[in-house]
């Protein structure tokens, strides 16, 4: 085995990849499976490919050594990918997924270590009829199981799930990135779904794992201009990477060599295509300048501890015509002088103790920039955080921009409690690009705009501020724009009684809110957001969750639907029974504490207790066949017997005379499908119903 060398392993870098110092956008090509008779020369392969300005490889198998020794040396990293009979019941045959974990575990004790490894996906689009039928929390559990096990011998190594439209439901939470197999073939949906898959990532990454166009049904032609428009689109749109499908026309899969699409850049004798050449060719935005001059304003009070660390940050960012304005706020600490000392380019404004609208005002009047760019003194902009909020204001509409504001990894299990509690600073979003809501710690704002409203209202001496300010905005006619790639490092409260004490003053701060802008809280005191509230989690399905599936499961995008983001999950290093408890306390006892501070009103939230579920006969049966028999025509030739199809968000696919009908389909191989029924009443009527065609020919 050989020994990984942590200096190069790739890492989640917040909504990004690094490899040791150096941010790394992935440019991957999809390697293989080749038909066993046409063995590829993989070193020649993997020279063009490397030639081609690729930095990755992904594989749809857990490869041979030779195969990563050849990607060491040819400076690649490799995505591999678990290879099992996901696309079978592996629930009711749980042989397929221990199977599965032991191959899994097996080949990271013996290549785990290997220094081209950087990541694994342990699944690949699990089909959604599938899913369905099994449960889609039950399937993610199942998925979450393999990261674990595959985590707990190689915690060096990323892991993820590449999943699809079909199911944006099926997330796993303990993912490193959220990988996603996207085929549009136009620029405008490319990029409209880049940026929903933006928030249904939560804090994490986002990879296009796989993206193509098949040049036999389009043209060498369209499929280059295609190839180009998605890698622009995709580094605009602030994603991790783009994984091209496929390098190579030859394709082994289900048994059979696929004769009748030719997704890669290259022939099927090796010969590159247009494709190649446009992949090639492809540079990623510059961003080392701001077009607008910017002023970076932190308001600190006794931030001695903090201030450093937040500076220190600032002056890596990347970006021209911009200056840093610290506004201490009467502190009585170290404050001023830390700065003053360390950081004598950085203008220092020192106040008496005034609040934190009127710092915030005292920042804004003494910045010169076009921009004022606000963040708090436990935060860490990161580098290219000025160069993405930039992007935002070419749009002269955009009066305010933001990005996400990420937790660093928990250093005890009390920041891992905080980090993953519910009332963190959040921004509130409309639709996928426009605010409703963007969060002081990482808030930039026209100073036109500022003047139009007046700035901070100094009634808000702690929190709050942000909230009326953004309220404001929108009430006066301006957009507030959200920027994924936007985003700043944000310490939380050091310890849970810190927390409980935040918790009480954003309560106070509400209560001002509440008393100016009343048609914004409901009767009981709770806020009104028009917006989807963002905390932190990947959106994915649990047991209550309600499912858009379309008619009949077949809908090409099915989402939760939902007006809130999951809770960010416990960091896996953290997750205890102990820790477990505590974070659930905590997330019990966070709203009436919040609630109480605001309106003097004592709510505790109902603890949830299951209910037996309602007794219903419910039968399965199988039906095997050869491929001529789709699942989809046994449901069409159903609804030509009068069945009606089910509601989009109902468990069964078609009824009839009160009898309830599930169907999903099991690929055994390219040759044959074996049908599964579900059926609520007598599965007699559903045999009968479905004979002439099971026979038909």
């Amino acid at each position: 085995m050989t020994n990984q060398d942590p200096k190069i392993n790739l890492k989640a870098d917040g909504k990004f990849f690094r490899r040791g110092s150096e941010r790394l956008w992935l440019r991957t090509v999809t390697y293989g499976p080749f038909p066993p008779e046409k063995t590829p020369k993989i070193h020649e392969d993997l020279s063009c490919i490397k030639a081609a300005k690729f930095n990755s490889i992904r594989l749809f198998s857990l490869p041979e050594k030779a195969l990563l020794d050849a990607a060491q040396a040819h400076g690649l990293l490799v995505f591999a990918g678990l290879n099992w009979r996901q696309f079978e019941d592996f629930i009711s045959q749980p042989k397929l997924l221990s199977s599965a974990r032991v191959h899994l575990c097996e080949w990271l004790k013996q290549h785990g270590n290997h220094p081209a490894l950087a990541a694994i996906y342990v699944g690949n689009e699990i089909p959604s009829d599938m899913v369905r039928w099994m449960g889609p929390a039950v399937v993610r559990k199942a998925i979450e199981s393999l990261i674990n096990s595959g985590r707990e011998i190689s915690p060096h190594l990323l892991f993820a799930y590449a999943n699809y439209p079909s199911t944006e439901y099926l997330e796993p939470g303990n993912a490193d990135f959220t990988a996603f197999n996207i085929y549009l073939e136009n620029p405008e949906p490319f990029r409209d779904y880049l940026r929903r898959l933006q928030n249904i990532a939560g804090d994490r990454p986002l990879l296009i794992s796989e993206f193509g166009i098949d040049s036999f049904r389009q043209s060498p032609e369209i499929q280059a201009e295609t190839l180009g428009w998605a890698l622009n689109t995709a580094d605009l749109e602030e994603t991790a990477g783009l994984t091209i499908f496929a390098w190579s026309d030859l394709w082994f899969n289900g048994g059979s060599e696929i004769i009748d699409w030719d997704f890669g850049i290259t022939d099927r004798s090796g010969n590159p295509k247009k494709g190649y050449v446009t992949a090639k060719d492809f540079t990623p935005a510059p961003r080392l300048e701001t077009t607008h001059s910017f002023s970076i304003v932190v308001c600190s009070r006794n931030g001695a501890q903090r201030i450093s660390t937040c500076l220190n940050a600032i002056q890596k960012i990347v970006g021209t015509n911009f200056e840093t304005i610290v506004v201490d706020d009467g502190s009585i600490d170290q404050t001023s002088y830390i700065v003053s000392k360390q950081f004598p380019n950085i203008r220092l404004i020192t106040i008496p103790p005034s609040g934190l609208s009127e710092a915030r005002n005292i920042g804004i009047r003494a910045s010169s920039g076009d921009i004022i760019a606000f963040t708090d003194d436990d935060c860490e902009p990161d580098i290219e955080w000025l160069v993405r909020l930039d992007r935002a204001f070419k749009d002269p509409d955009i009066a305010a921009a933001g990005g996400p504001n990420l937790p660093p990894a928990a250093r005890n299990f009390t920041q891992a409690i905080v980090n993953a509690a519910p009332g963190a600073p959040s921004h509130v979003l409309l639709d996928d690009t426009r605010a409703e809501h963007l969060p002081g710690c990482n808030l930039a704002v026209r100073r036109s705009s500022l003047d139009a409203i007046g700035g901070f209202d100094t009634a808000f001496r702690t929190a709050g501020d942000d909230v009326d300010l953004c309220w404001r905005l929108r009430d006066a006619g301006f957009e507030l724009r959200f920027m994924p790639g936007a985003f700043v490092w944000h310490w939380r409260r050091p310890s849970l009684l810190a927390f409980l004490k935040q918790q009480t003053g954003y309560g106070l701060a509400e209560r001002i809110l509440l008393d100016k802008h009343p048609k914004r809280f409901s009767k009981d005191g709770e806020a009104r957001w028009d917006g989807f509230i963002y905390a932190g989690g990947p959106i994915r399905v649990d047991p209550d969750s309600i499912i858009y599936h379309g008619r009949m499961g077949q809908a090409g995008y099915q989402a939760i639907s939902s007006r809130m983001q999951p809770l960010r999950p416990l960091e896996p290093n953290y997750l205890t029974p102990t820790t477990a408890l505590i974070h659930r306390l905590i997330c019990w006892l966070q709203p009436p504490l919040r609630r109480w501070s605001r309106s003097r009103r004592l709510k505790l939230p109902a603890l949830k207790l299951s209910e037996p579920p309602a007794h219903e006969e419910v039968s399965e049966f199988h039906v095997s066949t050869d491929n001529h028999l789709e699942r989809n025509q046994i449901l069409d030739y159903l609804l030509s017997l009068n069945w009606q199809s089910a509601g989009s968000h109902d468990a069964w696919d078609v009824e009839k005379n009160g009898i309830r009908l599930l169907i999903a389909t099991e690929r055994l191989d390219q040759q044959h499908l074996n049908h599964l029924f579900r059926v609520w009443g007598d599965p007699q009527i559903i045999r009968d119903a479905i004979q002439p065609i099971i026979k038909r020919p």
